[in-house]
């Protein structure tokens, strides 16, 4: 992999644009390893400034395991459409609809994984209709409003985008060091150019909405744990964004199937892809379709 050059997908995935009766949404979509029996199909949703290669390096193992993972770009996020300037277009409403027309084309109940950003976003569409879904499974994503020190990161790039282009943006970035998810030279999978690339295809009017909700969520576990989905927590030993311990406890509130991938910090897929992906094919063998559904204690 050359310095500037974007994640590469394993062989077999292929990279196309998912039609869906809300739009078209950019995908990678890896099958199953030949010869393996097929177990089950992943819809995978990025994080704030994230897309959908954050997932690159989980796809090949989850495949050995027997599961189609299919991540996507959400909508104004890098390759898949939305509008420029309107925020409403990314209520979060809007993006839990999204999700939910998403997993009604692939055509089965399908194990939903959200990453920070898009674990609020997973979590709306289950609270909207959890029937599309086998499981839901939250990465490095809380109860509620992200914490103090993150909020005042995405304020200050929030009120960057108000008076800046994405360009001028990028440099102040570079030069100040990212909020934690926004993928700047020291985060990522891929290099630098390809960072700058990811980020200039990002909808502002996206970014400004989805930092203002990650600002105000409020906590949704109660409403959450009485959705008859098994539920699954999985972060890194350390986290700026929701405390560990938050984090924790919300899993005991949801009664939730709890892992700690050791050596990952907000992004375990990147930084420790394989016990991730290992953790997260484990849940879901525990609730396949001739299993009796239940929430691991």
């Amino acid at each position: 992999m050359t310095s500037d050059s974007s994640p590469a997908p394993r062989l077999g995935a292929r990279a196309h644009r998912l039609r869906t009766p809300r739009g078209e949404f950019a995908v990678v979509d890896v099958p199953p390893a030949a010869g393996v029996p097929v177990r089950g199909t992943a819809l995978l949703l990025p994080g704030y400034t994230g897309s959908k290669e954050d997932f690159a390096l989980v796809h090949e193992p989850l495949a050995a395991r027997g599961y189609r993972t299919v991540a996507v770009d959400g909508r104004g996020q890098y390759q898949s459409d939305g509008p420029t300037d309107d925020e409403s277009a990314y209520a979060q409403v809007e993006l839990a609809q999204d999700v939910l027309a998403q997993a009604s084309v692939l055509g089965t109940p399908v194990h939903l994984v959200g990453h920070s950003l898009g674990g609020q976003i997973a979590r709306a569409a289950a609270l909207l209709d959890h029937s599309p879904f086998r499981s839901l499974t939250l990465i490095s994503s809380g109860p509620a409003r992200i914490s103090v020190s993150q909020e005042q990161r995405v304020k200050l790039l929030r009120d960057a985008l108000a008076v800046m282009s994405m360009a001028e943006c990028w440099e102040v970035i570079l030069a100040m060091g990212p909020p934690e998810e926004v993928g700047g030279p020291a985060r990522g999978i891929g290099g630098q150019e390809w960072l700058r690339r990811r980020w200039l295809g990002t909808r502002p009017a996206q970014l400004l909405a989805t930092g203002r909700q990650l600002s105000v969520e409020p906590d949704r576990v109660a409403e959450l744990s009485a959705v008859p989905l098994p539920f699954h927590v999985l972060s890194g030993v350390r986290d700026d964004t929701w405390p560990v311990p938050d984090l924790d406890k919300m899993a005991l509130r949801l009664k939730a199937h709890r892992t700690v991938i050791e050596g990952a910090e907000h992004s375990p897929t990147i930084d420790r892809p394989e016990p991730t992906a290992r953790a997260l094919a484990d849940f879901w063998d525990d609730h396949q379709p001739d299993r009796r559904d239940r929430r691991d204690r």
